[in-house]
């Protein structure tokens, strides 16, 4: 019995988004900020002077494509090479061939390591001397930072070029051109597929390609290749979309910054999304919480001491409950620090504090403001002069605490908001009070002297 024939829908069939791959840089949607017109990519592509580079961007954006477009244009051998499921010994095979590429054919090799980023420190290491002989052009792709991932020496032999998520457009002309391409796509189906359901696949791909071919391929064999896909068809073949997050990488930082700013700018819709983004994503809910600690005492500061104290509170019933039970705790935090009143005023006045520490680090102590344990401290003069506070009324003594080469220095300044404008009334009104004390010991001084206040003798 002979074999059948393999239809469209077989597992041996090569996928769709494999078929549909651009064959030239016309074809190619997006990224025009690095290939359009005087753009830097696109010239060296087009010149067929591209040397090792590295392309960061999210899954389905182009990454692989945009390799296999370089070495047609500039007709080098393609080696594809992923860091997930090979080795360094496969990439020493891959670099013995390309030197007798050199050598026999006179063809230069482009190595593209998918997933770059997978690979440790010293696997990365072992592209460098091949990169600096040119025996292979390096092209290497990530969907992490390569700031946080890739190693120095490599990032120097490398150009790096972002690429972007592919936008709504780009998606929908990217499903259209599957659907009527005979050739490589579905076009001999004569599937036909809803406006909403199109606006759905555009905007649930998330500027992948790859996940909207894969989509729209499951919904035809779904279809058995006849009929329309509709809005739930599509919505099937999407099935469940994963929050994008990696905790130890670039998204990580993003996001914490993106809640951290959000509360700080009192939004507090956009504190709840990246919260929840954050948790979706398996961030570790004690994470978040010691940033709402941080966030209570750098943002809200005095303006609302309750706010550090709700945060501590909040950290402690998660650890009690757990989750999802004890995300809402942290989502009361959220809410109450995006609404509280704002200051940074503590946090810059400690700033402050630091750097005249670090420049003044050896500053003696004032004698009216030590201890005198012993007799003999007592002696030469420790705590002589210091006032009591609580035996003066209104508890507050006028007199200096900070050493001589720092006296009047007004680090912290409350703002109008809050416990704030409260704190500031009171410190003027000490202010006043120690102005008046300093008037007074002026005076005390002058009648000492025999000197008056306009500088003529006082008479006896």
């Amino acid at each position: 019995m002979s074999e059948a024939t393999p239809t469209l829908f077989s597992r041996s069939a090569e996928p769709l988004a494999a078929r549909m791959r651009p064959k030239n840089l016309e074809e190619f949607l997006g990224q025009e900020h690095l290939l359009g017109s005087g753009k830097a990519l696109g010239d060296l592509i087009r010149r067929g002077d591209v040397g090792s580079c590295i392309f960061w961007g999210p899954p389905g954006s182009g990454k692989t494509t945009l390799a296999r477009l370089i070495a047609n244009y500039t007709d080098r051998a393609f080696e594809p090479f992923s860091a997930v499921t090979e080795g360094v010994p496969r990439v020493r095979e891959i670099i013995k061939e390309a030197e007798e590429r050199l050598k026999y054919e006179g063809r230069g090799t482009i190595l593209f390591c998918d997933e770059i980023h997978r690979f440790n420190r010293a696997q990365q290491d072992a592209f460098l001397p091949w990169v600096e002989n040119g025996i292979v052009t390096l092209i290497g792709a990530t969907t992490e930072n390569p700031s946080f991932e890739l190693t120095g020496a490599l990032l120097s032999r490398c150009r790096v070029f972002v690429l972007e998520p592919l936008t709504q457009d780009h998606l929908r002309t990217v499903v259209r051109r599957a659907l009527v391409d005979k050739d490589r796509g579905l076009g001999q189906l004569a599937l036909e597929i809803d406006d909403d359901a199109l606006a759905l696949l555009a905007r649930e791909s998330d500027g992948d390609a790859r996940r909207a071919l894969q989509a729209i391929e499951a919904a035809a064999e779904f279809l058995k290749g006849r009929g329309r896909m509709t809005a739930a068809v599509i919505s099937d073949a999407l099935q469940k979309r994963f929050a994008k997050y990696d905790k130890g990488g670039e998204e990580h930082y993003n996001l914490i910054s993106a809640l951290h700013k959000a509360v700080r700018g009192s939004d507090i819709e956009g504190s709840l999304y990246w919260l929840a983004r954050m948790l979706a994503g398996g961030e570790d809910p004690l994470y978040i919480a010691r940033r709402l600690v941080r966030i209570a005492s750098e943002d809200v500061g005095l303006a609302d001491p309750r706010a550090l104290a709700l945060t501590l509170s909040a950290k402690d019933a998660y650890h009690f409950l757990g989750s999802p039970e004890g995300e809402l705790a942290l989502a009361e935090a959220v809410v109450y620090l995006a609404t509280a009143p704002k200051s940074n005023r503590v946090y810059a006045a400690f700033g402050q504090a630091m750097d005249a520490a670090a420049q003044h680090p050896a500053e003696a102590v004032p004698l009216h403001i030590r201890n005198a344990p012993t007799k003999l401290m007592e002696e030469l003069g420790y705590g002589a002069g210091y006032r009591y506070a609580h035996v003066f009324e209104h508890a507050y003594a006028p007199q200096e605490y900070l050493p001589e080469v720092l006296r009047g220095q007004k680090w912290y300044e409350p703002t109008e908001f809050g416990l704030e404008k409260d704190i500031k009334k009171r410190m003027e009104w000490w202010a006043e009070l120690k102005r008046k004390a300093a008037d007074g010991a002026a005076t005390d001084r002058t009648a000492t002297d025999g000197t008056a206040t306009d500088g003529k003798a006082i008479e006896a």
